[in-house]
């Protein structure tokens, strides 16, 4: 498994909020889906577009270019036009921080 990775606050991660932040060559959206916290690539599947932008509803980000949603827990594509799903990152909160697990490459 890869490294784990302290990112941000876990008090700077809002409901309803994405929040972008830097993890080694790439960037993650941290969201708050209820009482967990969750880091998704920031990186449409349909067209590579940054799904930061989109907005967050009910537990789903909708990306801002052509509307395909995504579930933040599962990255499950909830409607098209994306047929993969998202990237979902290992996520922990020691100390208050929010740390990834980069396991894109294990």
């Amino acid at each position: 498994m890869g490294e784990w990775v302290s990112v941000a606050r876990a008090d700077e991660v809002l409901a309803d909020t994405p929040l972008v932040v830097d993890l080694d060559d790439g960037t993650v959206v941290l969201a708050r889906v209820g009482d967990d916290i969750v880091a998704i690539e920031d990186l449409c599947t349909h067209d590579g577009g940054e799904i930061s932008e989109g907005c967050i509803v009910e537990g789903a980000i909708e990306c801002p270019r052509h509307g395909a949603r995504f579930c933040l827990r599962t990255g499950e594509v909830l409607s098209p036009p994306a047929y993969e799903s998202l990237h979902i990152f290992p996520v922990r909160i020691e100390d208050g921080m929010v740390r990834v697990c980069d396991d894109r490459w294990d």
